[in-house]
């Protein structure tokens, strides 16, 4: 398959409990599922979205935030070893805004585990 350039990227390290200004955002009826960190930002997984809340600037002060509902993602693809989230695997997220690439530095698993999927697998 073709390279893709992406919108933006990150890369997720290890799982930290959600932000409270990310909390916050969340919706009625929307819960926080998930949250990792990324090298110096993080990533919530909700119900309904993905919010990442991207520190900026020397001291992280400045703060952006990215709410990508589930509802704008066309169609996503993942890169890995056998395991959906594994070590150095990546996710791409195809939205309305452009393609949005995740990586995946450490090992991440659900509650029951990591999920099974096959190489390359691609969805829409």
């Amino acid at each position: 398959m073709n390279e893709v350039t992406a919108l933006t990227s990150w890369t997720f390290v290890n799982e930290v409990p959600v932000p409270q200004d990310v909390q916050e955002l969340l919706v009625e009826g929307e819960q926080a599922v998930a949250a990792y960190k990324t090298f110096r930002d993080s990533a919530v997984f909700t119900t309904k979205r993905l919010i990442v809340r991207d520190a900026q600037g020397l001291t992280g002060k400045k703060v952006e935030l990215y709410s990508i509902p589930y509802s704008s993602i066309n169609m996503w693809s993942s890169e890995n070893a056998g395991k959906i989230l594994d070590v150095n695997a990546e996710l791409q997220l195809w939205t309305r805004s452009g393609v949005i690439k995740i990586k995946v530095a450490l090992r991440i698993s659900g509650g029951d585990g990591p999920v099974e999927a096959s190489s390359d697998e691609q969805h829409s």
